[in-house]
């Protein structure tokens, strides 16, 4: 599987890497595995999204590991801000 579904653009989710041009970044498809949903469960919750794209995304992922890592620290970080 190619990781080239997977796209980056700076105005799309402050320029996270995201399946195709949608707006479903690759961390947090990365969250929701680590909270245990399973792939049918994702494909379940976003039917816009294949098993093709996970496949994309787990690889993508896999690649850059400090980036998703950094990116779900950030959402992490800005979500305790939110609530104060």
């Amino acid at each position: 599987m190619t990781t080239s579904w997977i796209s980056r653009k700076p105005g799309r989710c402050g320029g996270d890497a995201c399946v195709r041009d949608t707006r479903i970044p690759v961390w947090g498809l990365i969250e929701g595995r680590r909270l245990g949903q399973a792939d049918a469960d994702i494909l379940r919750s976003l039917p816009d999204l294949t098993a093709e794209d996970l496949a994309a995304a787990w690889g993508y992922a896999a690649e850059h590991p400090d980036e998703i890592e950094r990116s779900l620290w950030e959402n992490e970080a800005c979500m305790a801000e939110h609530d104060g």
